[in-house]
C-alpha cells in the first residue's frame, strides 16, 4: 500500500477527532475562538514534528521566499475561513450532516487541482465523486420529500450553503498548500511539507489572533483560559495537519482528499457514540453512498496516477 494512503486515512481520523472535540468547545467559545485554538495549540505540535523530521532525515531547513510566504498566507487564511464555515454549519444541523456537506470539497478540489495544478483523474474517479455528491444531497434532504421544491429548499438551506462554501474554500486551501510546498527547495518532501505547516500555522495565529484581539477580545482570553480542553483540539489539529501537508506533497491533491473521505465513517462513529446524536435512516443511507463514492474514487485513482 502506498504510504500516502495510510497518511491520508490517519489524517482523516485525526481531523474527525479534532472536529468532534472542537464541536464540544462551541459551548464555551465563539466560531472564531473555537477555530483559533486549533492553530494556537497546534503550532507547538507541528513544530515538534518538524524538528523530529529534520533529525531523522538530516535535511536542511528550507529557505523562505516571497512566493512560498504568499501561498502559505493564502492557504492559512483559506483554512481559517473554511473551518469557520464548517463550525457554523453545525449550528443548523447535527455534527455528522454538517461534516458531510463539506465533503463536496473532494469534487471541488479535483476541479481546482485539474485547472491550477494540472492533476487529472480517471473517468471512474469522477463517477465516484458524483456518487459522493448524491450521498451528500441525500444527507441534505434528510426528513424532506424528493419534490423539486423540496430539493431546492434543501440545497439553499444555511447548513448546505455553509458546508458547500467550506468545501470550496478548503479546495482552494489544499491547492495553495501544495503550491507553497512546490515553491520550496530541498531534498525531502516531508521536511518541506512540515516546514510549510509550521509557517502557515504561525501566520494563522497572527491573522485570527489579530481578528479576535480587535473584534472579540473576550474570546481571545477564553482561548487561553480554556487550555485544558483546547490543547487537545490543537494536538489533534497539529498531528492531522502534518499528515495532510505530507500527503499533498507526496501525491495529487484530489487523490489525497478522496482517500480522506473515509472521514465520514469516523464521523458516523463519533456522532453516534461520542456526541450521542441520533442518526436517521436517510443520514445513514447518505453516508453509505458517500463511502461508496470514495471507494470508486480510490479505484479510479489507481488508473490515473503513477508514482
Amino acid at each position: 500500500m502506498p504510504i500516502w494512503i495510510a497518511i491520508s486515512v490517519t489524517a482523516a481520523l485525526l481531523q474527525c477527532w479534532r472536529t468532534a472535540l472542537q464541536q464540544k468547545l462551541r459551548g464555551v467559545l465563539s466560531v472564531n475562538g473555537a477555530g483559533f485554538v486549533r492553530y494556537l495549540y497546534g503550532f507547538p505540535v507541528g513544530v515538534a514534528i518538524f524538528v523530529i523530521a529534520l533529525n531523522v532525515t538530516g535535511a536542511p531547513i528550507p529557505a523562505i521566499n516571497p512566493r512560498f510566504l504568499l501561498f502559505c498566507a493564502l492557504g492559512g487564511l483559506g483554512q481559517i475561513l473554511a473551518t469557520n464555515l464548517l463550525i457554523m454549519s453545525f449550528g443548523y444541523r447535527n455534527f455528522a450532516v454538517g461534516t458531510a456537506y463539506s465533503k463536496t470539497e473532494t469534487v471541488q478540489s479535483a476541479i481546482l487541482a485539474l485547472i491550477l495544478l494540472n492533476e487529472p483523474l480517471s473517468s471512474l474517479a469522477w463517477i465516484g465523486m458524483g456518487v459522493g455528491v448524491v450521498g451528500v444531497m441525500t444527507l441534505s434532504l434528510a426528513g424532506r420529500g424528493l419534490k423539486p421544491g423540496d430539493l431546492l429548499a434543501a440545497t439553499i438551506q444555511p447548513a448546505a450553503l455553509c458546508g458547500l462554501g467550506s468545501g470550496l474554500v478548503f479546495g482552494f486551501t489544499t491547492v495553495f498548500i501544495k503550491m507553497a510546498n512546490q515553491a520550496l527547495e530541498g531534498p525531502s518532501l516531508t521536511v518541506r511539507a512540515l516546514f510549510s505547516l509550521a509557517i502557515a500555522n504561525a501566520l494563522q495565529i497572527a491573522m485570527q489572533g489579530g481578528w479576535l484581539l480587535l473584534r472579540e477580545p473576550q474570546e481571545l482570553k477564553k482561548a487561553f483560559t480554556s487550555w485544558r480542553s483546547s490543547m487537545w483540539v490543537g494536538a489533534m489539529s497539529g498531528c492531522g495537519s502534518a499528515c495532510w501537508f505530507t500527503g499533498f506533497a507526496i501525491a495529487p491533491v484530489a487523490m489525497v482528499r478522496a482517500v480522506g473521505q473515509v472521514e465520514v465513517v469516523f464521523t458516523l462513529l463519533f456522532s453516534r457514540f461520542y456526541l450521542k446524536e441520533v442518526l436517521k435512516r436517510t443520514d445513514v443511507a447518505g453516508l453509505v453512498l458517500v463511502v461508496g463514492g470514495v471507494l470508486l474514487v480510490i479505484l479510479g485513482a489507481k488508473f490515473s496516477y503513477t508514482p
